[in-house]
Parts: structure tokens; sequence; C-alpha cells
């Protein structure tokens, strides 16, 4: 017969597994989100202006450090995921959110095919990225994160990791 506290530290065990499972999908969820509201944003800030789905894909793209030079199979990724939002900011609908998701699914494919994700790298390499991810998964030593990173909130006593956000100047774009 199992002993009380052996059921006790069975169903931690089992609840930490699941809570680790939760908070790796959510940061991915939420990434993933964040990364889409900035860029809808962007992309209404630049409706209308020529070229503009191309200049923003290579400010992101070099934002985060990914030259299209050094990463040619990132470019038109990044750039179709542009071209999708730019047209839904000139006309939204069913179709261009459509559009948007299958842009998003070979975004992520692309940046899978380099040995990384998307929510890794909002994580690693936006400055808007939100404190709490790095708690779920921390940021690699060898990435650079220099004053560019400063502001990305931290984790300080009395606060819920989940509540240490954005930067304040990333939250309404």
């Amino acid at each position: 017969m199992p002993h009380i506290v052996d059921d006790l530290l069975n169903e931690a065990e089992i609840a930490m597994a699941q809570m680790r499972e939760s908070a790796l999908r959510a940061r991915t969820l939420h990434a993933r989100a964040e990364l889409l509201r900035h860029m809808r944003g962007t992309a209404a800030r630049h409706a209308g202006h020529p070229g503009a789905a191309a200049k923003i894909a290579d400010e992101w793209m070099r934002a985060w450090g990914l030259g299209a030079d050094a990463y040619p199979d990132l470019a038109a990724p990044f750039r179709d995921f542009t071209e999708a939002f730019c047209a839904d900011a000139e006309a939204p609908s069913a179709s261009s959110s459509a559009a948007i998701g299958a842009a998003l699914v070979a975004l992520e494919a692309a940046l899978a095919g380099t040995g990384t994700t998307l929510a890794d790298q909002m994580a690693f390499r936006s400055h808007c990225a939100h404190g709490w991810w790095e708690m779920v998964v921390p940021v690699p030593s060898n990435l650079p994160r220099g004053e560019r990173y400063a502001d990305v909130p931290a984790w300080r006593k009395g606060v819920a990791f989940w509540d240490v956000a954005c930067a304040a100047r990333c939250r309404n774009g």
C-alpha cells in the first residue's frame, strides 16, 4: 500500500510536469500573439506607403540580427509575412486573415529549418520580449543582449512570473 507522502510526492511531480508543459505552450502562444499584435500595428502605421512590406521586413530582420545575406532562407518568409500584414492593413478580411495564417506557418517552418522557433526569436532577439518568457526558457548567454534590451522587465520579488511583461513602449504597438 502506497504511503500518503509518496502519493503526494507523485501528485506534485505530475502537477509540476503539467506546469512546465503549460508554461512552454503559453510562452509559444504569447510570443506568437505579441509578434502578430506588433505586426498589425506596424502595418497599419505604414498603410499606403509604397514598398512598406519590404522596408518593414528588412528592418525587422536587422533588429533581430538576422541579415538577409546571412539568412537567405528566411528573407522570403519574413517578407511574405510582412506583405500579408500590409495587405490586411489596406483591406482586412477573412481572406487577409487566412493569408496571415498561411504566412505565419511558412515563417515558423523557415525558422525551424534554421534550428530555432518563432517563440525563441521573439524571446531572445526582440526588444519587446516579455520578461516572464526568460523565466520559462533562459536566454542563451552567447546571444548579444546589450543596452537594447535593458528595458525588458526582469522578475522581482513579490511579482508573479506571469506579470513580468514587456517594456512600456511595446504595449501599444
